[in-house]
């Protein structure tokens, strides 16, 4: 059930304390480091608490808070947080200011911040820092993501949390402001940056264009995550960063010792790429719940026809959907062929978000009950808004089978769960994506298509080679997925014998290889590195390594007995509280001591409202429903009643709309690869079927005909969108290769004419 109710807070009713948000992003090749400044003012006659739940990027790692009150700063500590949030209220019942920050029990990008005893008249400043790595998309840019949308998360019944309460507002209607600043530095050039939001021209700083600076338009509404893309030339090239150890903190402790960051780019042999024979067993996992409805349920659709039509013959697959329920298009999954992809398809064409709420624990298992195929690798592909408050117990779930498949993870719209989404692919040895604003889902489905047809990758292992005198203990989780051209994270901490310090990290250097197994191939990744620790790195390396460390030991602590898990508990709070960085245990706790009285009359609380997207339900009081669930709570009936059932309800829906003649050429083609003559491809293509007809040579039969037509014309006209039909395009000339077609000059010559181009009869890969 939806325990968070969103309701409008009106200025009249209770004013708002947030006045605004600034944000400074620092980006180092792809590591960034962000800083929010939140500016609270109380203009009430009573004092206030403030609370505020916000998202953050899920593998985020916050690691400074402080408060400005007039001139006097406060920096807060990280402490266990049972004992921070007894210090919190201490603090709070003898009339003192008090700040107070954690992170949900049930995800790791949500928080809350509770700005506590905030006089009349009196103004507060909070800055909040976190370092985060930027994930690598399928066109190489670097994702930086700044979510502004935290949307309600669905809550199962019988989960094993309450959810968050957070109070939400349809996002334009938020009442502060953000001003955003980004500064760009890498050892390459940046080639460019693109946002979804409207950017002011990138600056670059110097000739070499290595460093560059980038800030939101003027005039920008907090109404939608604000994501930048950064593209750099020779992305793929292999880095290590060492960074000195903190001087205060203790040599052989995490913080006291140096810690190395390797980026390797695995480049796997073509010889063995282009001899695999592809197979697998897809199945695809779409959320159906009420706030998938409108132009992400329809672009989902699209999507399912492009996956379809670019599977390989003798592969096998299914569609499950889901939202309070799960349904299956086949009990089990069945081979891929034309009668088994036209049932499929049909099914696909009439399903609507009309499923409820987000329960994605159940359809997993059901996938999870069902056998293996042998010889057939199971790739699991799950869309998903990503609305639900049982984050951690879906990752766990995927984790525990991560033997027997790869995940690969699309998340779909703002406020889409960036924990969620990188869990799942990270846990399902997959790859994750992100599908906001315009951006069309289809190119980074199929690259992710592209990545499940490589073949899995086994027996991967590390090898350190450092200097005598140097131990390694590496603080990442074992890589368990490997993909061609696609970046992998380790972390290692270096403990070396004091008196030898100086004189191995002057000039020495260490080497990493990456072994592994490339369907029966023994292949390996090797990078050399220098020990000298970089300048200017701060201690972002430290915080990354330790969030990396502390997101796996929390995830070990939810697969062991009680007894166990006090002892996981108390490393996380350990090294959370030696590192600065945030953790499920601890909290951080900042208290003004010298405000000296206590202050008159009740403490009032204040929930500060979080953007909510605007795809969805109002009443006639400008209540807001955000899915199916919250109709069903509260009037008893379902999404799709709702304009029927209750006079004050107004659907908003965006007009759809007419198909493509690209989507339509693709619905054409046929499981095998090719086309057949048909009046709805003749229109496809902008001709009559005289036309088509007429033009065919004389003794070409007319699938082959058919087929070079479609290819010529996408090649002819959708090059721009090549990343979507490629894989499609490969099954039709493979096709036609088949066939062993004696007219192939011809053909391409008549297809040219006909539609107008100039394609290359090797250009369509014959």
């Amino acid at each position: 059930m939806m325990v968070n109710c969103c309701g409008l807070l009106t200025a009249s009713k209770e004013p708002v304390p947030l006045k605004s948000i600034e944000v400074e992003v620092e980006v180092r090749d792809h590591v960034a480091t962000v800083v929010s400044t939140l500016n609270y003012e109380n203009k009430e006659d009573k004092p206030i608490e403030a609370v505020f739940v916000f998202p953050l990027p899920g593998d985020a790692a916050v690691c400074h808070f402080s408060a400005k009150i007039g001139q006097k700063e406060i920096v807060a500590e990280v402490k266990e947080k049972q004992k921070a949030r007894e210090e919190y209220d201490d603090a709070l019942s003898s009339g003192q200011q008090a700040f107070l920050l954690e992170e949900s029990e049930q995800s790791p990008d949500i928080f809350s911040l509770s700005v506590g005893s905030l006089p009349p008249g009196e103004s507060a400043s909070i800055s909040l820092e976190y370092v985060t790595e930027l994930a690598v998309q399928a066109d190489d840019g670097l994702r930086f993501c700044l979510p502004a949308v935290l949307n309600p998360r669905y809550q199962p019944q019988g989960s094993e949390a309450a959810s968050v309460q957070v109070t939400s507002v349809p996002a334009s209607l938020v009442p502060y402001n953000l001003s955003f600043s980004v500064r760009v530095s890498s050892p390459r050039p940046v080639s460019k940056v693109e946002s979804s939001c409207s950017l002011d021209p990138l600056q670059y700083l110097n000739t070499e264009q290595t460093q560059a600076t980038v800030k939101l338009a003027a005039g920008h509404k907090f109404d939608r995550d604000v994501e930048l893309l950064i593209y750099y030339k020779d992305a793929h090239q292999p880095t290590a960063v060492v960074e000195a150890g903190q001087a205060s903190a203790k040599p052989g402790t995490l913080m006291g010792d140096p810690v190395v960051m390797l980026s390797l780019y695995p480049e796997f042999p073509q010889a063995v790429m282009s001899s695999v024979a592809p197979c697998g067993e897809f199945v695809l996992l779409l959320d159906r719940s009420g706030s998938m409805s409108g132009a992400c349920m329809e672009s989902a659709k699209d999507t399912l026809l492009l996956l379809l039509k670019s599977l390989p013959m003798g592969c096998y697959f299914n569609i499950y959907s889901f939202g309070s329920s799960h349904e299956h298009i086949f009990p089990k999954s069945v081979e891929y062929s034309q009668e088994t992809m036209e049932e499929a398809l049909k099914k696909v064409g009439e399903m609507t978000a009309n499923l409820g709420g987000t329960e994605i624990l159940r359809p997993l298992k059901d996938i999870y009950s069902q056998p293996c195929i042998p010889n057939q690798p199971r790739q699991l592909f799950v869309f998903t808004d990503g609305e639900v408050g049982n984050t951690k117990e879906v990752i766990n779930l995927v984790k525990r089978n991560s033997g027997s498949h790869r995940c690969f993870s699309f998340g779909i719209g703002e406020g889409a769960s960036s924990a969620l989404i990188n869990g799942l692919a990270k846990e399902g040895g997959g790859h994750a994506q992100f599908i906001t604003g315009t951006d069309r889902m289809q190119p980074k489905v199929m690259q992710s298509l592209r990545f499940a047809l490589q073949p899995a990758v086994a027996d991967i292992s590390v090898k350190w080679d450092v200097p005598k005198g140097v131990a390694v203990t590496v603080l990442s989780p074992p890589i368990t997925a490997l993909f061609q051209g696609q970046r992998s994270l380790i972390y290692a901490q270096l403990t070396v014998k004091s008196h030898l310090i100086s004189r191995i990290f002057r000039a020495a250097e260490g080497c990493v290889t990456v072994k592994y197994s490339l369907a029966g191939h023994p292949s390996k990744s090797q990078l050399n590195f220098s020990l000298k620790p970089a300048e200017d790195t701060g201690l972002t390396v430290h915080r990354l390594a330790a969030r990396t460390l502390i997101r796996s030991l929390e995830m070990e602590e939810t697969r062991r007995t009680r007894q166990q898990n006090e002892g996981v508990k108390k490393k996380v709070v350990e090294h959370s509280v030696q590192s600065g960085v945030s953790s499920v245990f601890t909290a951080f706790i900042a208290v003004n001591k010298g405000t000296g009285k206590a202050i008159q009359g009740p403490l009032v609380r204040r929930n500060v409202p979080t953007g909510l997207r605007e795809c969805a339900l109002f009443d006639d009081n400008m209540s807001y429903y955000n899915s199916a669930d919250d109709c069903e709570d509260i009037h008893g009936f379902s999404y799709g009643e709702c304009e029927e059932a209750y006079d004050g309800i107004t659907v908003i829906r965006p007009a759809q709309p007419p198909r493509d003649p690209f989507l339509q050429l693709v619905s054409l083609q046929k499981a095998s690869g090719c086309w057949e003559r048909d009046p709805a491809l003749a229109a496809a293509l902008g001709k009559t079927s005289e036309e088509v007809e007429n033009t065919k040579p004389s003794g070409v039969n007319q699938e082959v005909w058919a087929t070079f037509l479609a290819l010529i014309w996408l090649h002819g006209s959708k090059m721009e969108a090549q990343d979507e039909w490629e894989l499609l395009a490969m099954k039709a000339a493979s096709w036609l290769r088949a066939q062993n077609a004696p007219y192939a000059t011809e053909c391409v010559e008549a297809g040219n004419a006909l539609l107008g181009f100039n394609v290359q009869k090797d250009a369509l890969g014959l």
